[in-house]
């Protein structure tokens, strides 16, 4: 498809949202301070670490992989809904996706980068489909079969079962700000530490969780300067690459009267757009030597779309490295999830979308 039916797809999909997101320009955090996605992107921003030259390598495999390929983005689909969510509430929508394979067949069809999962789901196709698409196999998961439910994630796979899978790489989530933080966040710093001494790159979740954070104004779960925070601490335990939730909120840190910040990040260094925002969180992940990917969120029926693309043209424009979607793509007949899929990658795909 020619750039310019993209554009015109584009704005059909965006509605009146088009004009205020393809048309803003940051004027917080100029892009000439980021380091952005591109063909060299692993040289430029993760060949001068300490990452010994296999990360590298699994890096590479994910960005030459998939409809993306060669561009320095990512279009990952992660299933990892049926622990926490439960499989009835995850696949019932579409029960063919109980079964593993469809779902890794979903992200090939799709043109995905890779595809993110439990150990179960990938090690049921892995000698299938191993070496047909890269496998990032998630190693915690929160599960809410245990009563009275609890928030906290832990391990249900480690990092040698992932690389004897033959996965590029490992995913993990940290609750940031949960009575399990300290616990979680030294699990997985020693998780990624073996990670990347076999050669696996490494996905963080970083998500918020604690009760005082959603108060009667807001939900500061996915404030710009909390979530911001969260991408800092995870960074700084060598994740290779973020995985966030898409900024709609600020002022966190003020709102809940706890931590330090400073009036600069609310002044100067964010502004109420959605863009700007999400350039907050690029910035704090060391102002994109870290690949920023958001999630693309529940599934919601028909403005599955619409938020889909909406939330990769946020992402692209911001300074950001991909999106991760899945339960707007699986909980859906095979092929409108391949059509949504490729919805996200046109955004990526299209040269008239540029990093505002």
């Amino acid at each position: 498809m020619a750039v310019q039916e993209l554009h015109t797809k584009l704005d059909d999909i965006l509605g009146s949202d088009a004009a205020p997101l393809l048309q803003h320009q940051c004027k917080t955090i100029p892009k000439q301070m980021l380091l952005l996605p591109g063909p060299d992107y692993v040289e430029r921003a993760y060949g001068a670490s300490d990452r010994p030259a296999r990360v590298l390598s699994s890096l590479q495999s994910l960005l030459d992989h998939g409809r993306l390929a060669g561009t320095g983005y990512l279009s990952i689909l992660p299933v990892d809904q049926g622990i926490e969510h439960s499989g009835g509430a995850s696949f019932a929508p579409n029960p063919m996706y109980f079964d593993p394979e469809n779902l890794v067949r979903l992200a090939i069809e799709g043109g995905c980068n890779a595809v993110a999962s439990t150990l179960g789901v990938l090690g049921a196709a892995s000698r299938r489909y191993a070496h047909r698409i890269p496998f990032i196999v998630k190693i915690n998961h929160n599960e809410f079969l245990s009563y009275p439910n609890v928030y906290d994630q832990i391990k249900f796979a480690s990092v040698r079962q992932a690389f004897e899978m033959g996965a590029v790489g490992v995913g993990a989530t940290i609750y940031f700000g949960s009575e399990e933080s300290k616990r979680q966040i030294q699990e997985v710093t020693e998780a990624f530490r073996q990670a990347h001494e076999l050669g696996l790159c490494t996905i963080l979740w970083c998500y918020l969780r604690n009760s005082a954070f959603k108060t009667k104004e807001a939900d500061y779960h996915t404030a710009a300067d909390l979530t911001g925070q969260a991408n800092h601490l995870g960074v700084t335990i060598e994740a290779d690459i973020i995985k966030q939730k898409l900024p709609d909120n600020n002022g966190g840190y003020n709102a809940l009267n706890f931590g330090k910040t400073s009036k600069k990040v609310y002044s100067e260094l964010t502004s109420d757009h959605p863009i700007d925002l999400t350039r907050y969180q690029v910035a704090n992940c060391y102002m994109g030597r870290a690949g920023l990917i958001n999630s693309g969120g529940a599934s919601s029926g028909e403005s599955d779309l619409k938020e889909a693309v909406r939330t990769a043209v946020i992402n692209k424009r911001a300074g950001g490295m991909g999106l991760i979607s899945g339960r707007k793509a699986f909980q859906r007949p095979m092929n409108e999830g391949v059509g949504l899929l490729h919805a996200i990658q046109d955004v990526y795909l299209n040269r008239d979308v540029t990093v505002a």
